[in-house]
C-alpha cells in the first residue's frame, strides 16, 4: 500500500474536538475505499491540518475526505521514508 500525506487548509481556530470528530468520521468510512487513515495533526493558528494515509492511490483518499465532509486541499504521495 502507498502512504499519502494530505492538507487541509482553511481550520483556523479548529479544536482538538473537532479534529478527533473529522478523524473518526474518516475512519467510519475508510474500509469502503480500501484505506487506512492513521494519524491526523493540526496546526489551529495557522488553520492547517495534516492525515497520514495508506492506500491504493490518491483518489481513494480524496473520496473518503470527500464523503466525510472535508475535503484535502492538497494530497502527497510519500514513495520513499528513511
Amino acid at each position: 500500500m502507498a502512504q499519502f500525506m494530505d492538507v487541509h487548509r482553511g481550520m483556523k481556530g479548529l479544536t482538538r474536538e473537532q479534529l478527533e470528530e473529522a478523524h473518526q468520521a474518516d475512519l467510519r468510512l475508510q474500509a469502503e475505499e480500501g484505506v487506512e487513515f492513521k494519524h491526523a495533526w493540526l496546526d489551529p493558528k495557522q488553520g492547517v491540518a495534516f492525515c497520514l494515509s495508506e492506500g491504493p492511490d490518491a483518489e481513494a483518499v480524496r473520496r473518503v475526505h470527500e464523503r466525510a465532509g472535508h475535503p484535502p486541499d492538497e494530497i502527497y504521495e510519500l514513495p520513499l521514508e528513511v
